[in-house]
């Protein structure tokens, strides 16, 4: 199979790409402020051409044209500068314009150009630094490091800034286990956010899968590689979120910037032609089609490869199943999973996706992770005092409702979280009974509806010292029910010391100090509490792994806990003990949860 993108090799650079319904393609160059064009030959369904010299550095796009028909599903304009699919690194930041949608209006001077990447050798293989039951740190790069005071100011806001030796500490402190970054490669802004005067602060509006953001990532390939070393020297692993379900280029109104005006069939069409909108982006990528499957892997690989990355977590992922209905046996799976390179990567869904069928939570294959919005909710929901004991003791322990039933010496694939980027903040959950979304310009419609939050009788920032004790208490006892439990666990940047969005349960197009981590408002005994909890767990990551194979449930009084007992549990507490795992070293294991004082004990014996 050919490989696509540009390629320097020998005395020569070659450039590849796919446009099979195309009736011509051409490679553009720019130099110096200008464009120079050169015809490529028609190779099968790609288009392909070879020019003398190694042109690494240089910078480049394509134009296509044929047929331009929307309504068949053909979006060929050659004024439209197209970027390359394959690109690795880009020259500048995708900007919106109307012009990117019009017929016939030059794209040139608004739409970023590809570098032709150096060669370089491939890293050496190495298993992936993370193992389940560990702790995942979700942190968003530019909110988590723009306010660091002890992060030079140069380096805020980008990824560079995590290998700094105060980010690097702040890590350690907590015994992350790996970081998922956000996404981090080239996006551009949703239509609607400009004349808001808003721009999108998470990324999950990618053109290019695999470019580097020149905002986040100015250092390209070479700034992530250095980066993940860094947090691989102190025994942290690397995950990408990646957004493989859609692109930037969004419905009908949208811009022709790259697969559009290429191959426009990787978009999944109905089949009165209109697009396909499983994602509520606008498109929907076809993993029916194997160009489409082949670009997610070429993506995957590349990162692995290149820059060391640890494994992936896939947004809205019931989407790489769909061909269009979900699929547990989809093609996708078992491609990563006879893949080299892929294989033994940590892989973790969001298996949720708003089109039909679209809640998918316990139907991934056995080898991937899933968030489990389930814990979330029911966590809260107890601690709020809607929920019972029976609930949270199925979740502590698996939830094997969700996953299936014990199954002796089978990880658990459940990421057990109580808040992420898309919700409230931890510290919001008890502090608003409602979002508060008005700074987003959509009158306060956009966001979850229900977040089985409470404000301890104040909506929003209190002074009283009752309502602030009391607000930290149920913090603790989230945390700690968190930790405790079976199965990933994973924290959101800034959930640690009580980081609030000020109600805000959707900050997507908050890149301002509703959406940054304020360092300077730390709550430092919270946090040393968080890492106390994680030393704990990280002394028994085994244990916390594993559906315990012999668990029990005790009453306080330590007796095996009965049907009537359970039915008489509120406002009590309650044990779960688990017996250690064969050659492990490791002691018996007894968590504590006593709802009455809204406290969770997490007591290791030996």
């Amino acid at each position: 199979m050919k490989e696509l993108g540009a390629v320097v090799g020998g005395h020569a650079t070659r450039f590849a790409v796919r446009a099979p319904q195309a009736d011509a393609v051409w490679l553009c160059l720019f130099a110096d402020g200008t464009e120079t064009r050169h015809v490529m030959q028609r190779s099968g369904p790609e288009w392909e051409i070879e020019l003398p010299g190694n042109l690494a550095g240089a910078r480049y796009g394509y134009r296509a044209s044929g047929e331009w028909s929307p309504t068949r599903k053909h979006w060929f304009d050659p004024a439209k500068l197209l970027v390359d699919p394959y690109a690795v690194e880009l020259d500048r930041r995708f900007v919106q314009n109307p012009r990117l949608g019009i017929y016939g209006e030059d794209t040139a001077d608004i739409v970023p150009r590809a570098i032709v990447p150096a060669p370089s050798q491939p890293l050496p293989t190495e298993p992936p630094r993370f193992a389940r039951g560990g702790l995942v740190y979700e942190l968003n790069v530019r909110g988590f490091t723009i306010r660091h005071p002890e992060v030079p100011e140069h380096l805020r806001g980008t990824v560079a800034a995590l290998a700094h030796p105060a980010v690097l500490a702040h890590l350690k402190k907590l015994s992350v286990n790996a970081v998922e970054l956000m996404p981090i490669v080239a996006w551009i802004d949703e239509r609607h956010l400009g004349p808001l005067g808003l721009v999108n602060a998470w990324g999950y509006n990618p053109v290019a899968m695999m470019a580097l953001d020149p905002g986040l990532c100015p250092g390209g390939v070479k700034e992530l590689r250095e980066t993940v070393a860094a947090l691989h020297a102190e025994g942290i692993g690397v995950l990408l979120d990646v957004v493989f379900n859609h692109s930037g280029e969004s419905d009908t109104g949208g811009g022709v910037l790259s697969l559009r005006g290429l191959d426009n069939a990787a978009y999944a069409h109905a089949s009165d032609g209109t697009l396909i909108n499983d994602t509520g982006c606008g498109n929907t990528l076809d993993f029916a089609n194997p160009a489409v499957r082949r670009l997610a892997l070429d993506t995957m690989r590349h990162f692995v490869a290149h820059c060391g990355i640890d494994g992936f977590r896939f947004d809205l992922a019931p989407i790489m199943a769909r061909g269009p209905g979900f699929d547990p046996a989809a093609p996708i799976f078992a491609e990563i999973e006879a893949d080299p390179l892929l294989a033994d990567r940590v892989l973790i869904a969001e298996p949720w996706d708003i089109g039909p069928g679209g809640y998918q939570l316990g139907n991934f294959p056995m080898h991937w992770l899933e968030w489990n919005d389930r814990f979330r909710d029911d966590v809260r929901r107890f601690w709020k005092g809607e929920e019972g004991i029976g609930v949270l003791a199925t979740r502590l322990a698996g939830s094997s409702d969700m996953f299936g039933p014990h199954q002796p010496h089978s990880d658990c694939r459940s990421v057990n979280f109580l808040a992420a980027h898309d919700g409230f903040t931890l510290a919001d959950v008890v502090a608003y009974n409602y979002r508060h979304n008005e700074a987003n310009g959509e009158n306060n419609r956009d966001g979850h509806g229900e977040n089985h939050s409470w404000n301890n009788g104040v909506e929003g920032p209190s002074a009283d010292p009752h309502v602030r004790a009391a607000r930290k208490a149920d913090i603790k006892a989230m945390l700690g029910t968190l930790f405790a439990s079976t199965g990933t666990i994973m924290l959101t940047a800034g959930d640690e010391f009580g980081r609030s969005q000020q109600g805000n349960n959707n900050a997507y197009c908050q890149d301002n100090p509703i959406g940054w981590v304020d360092w300077t408002a730390r709550d430092i005994e919270l946090e040393d509490y968080v890492a106390e909890l994680s030393a704990k767990r990280h002394g028994r990551l085994r244990s916390f792994a594993r559906f315990p194979d012999k668990v029990r449930w005790l009453t306080a009084s330590g007796n095996l806990m009965t049907i009537a007992d359970w039915e008489h549990m509120n406002g009590h507490s309650f044990i779960y003990d688990a017996e250690p795992e064969e050659g492990t070293g490791e002691g018996e294991l007894r968590v504590e949860i006593c709802r009455a004082r809204q406290l969770v004990d997490i007591d290791f014996t030996a």
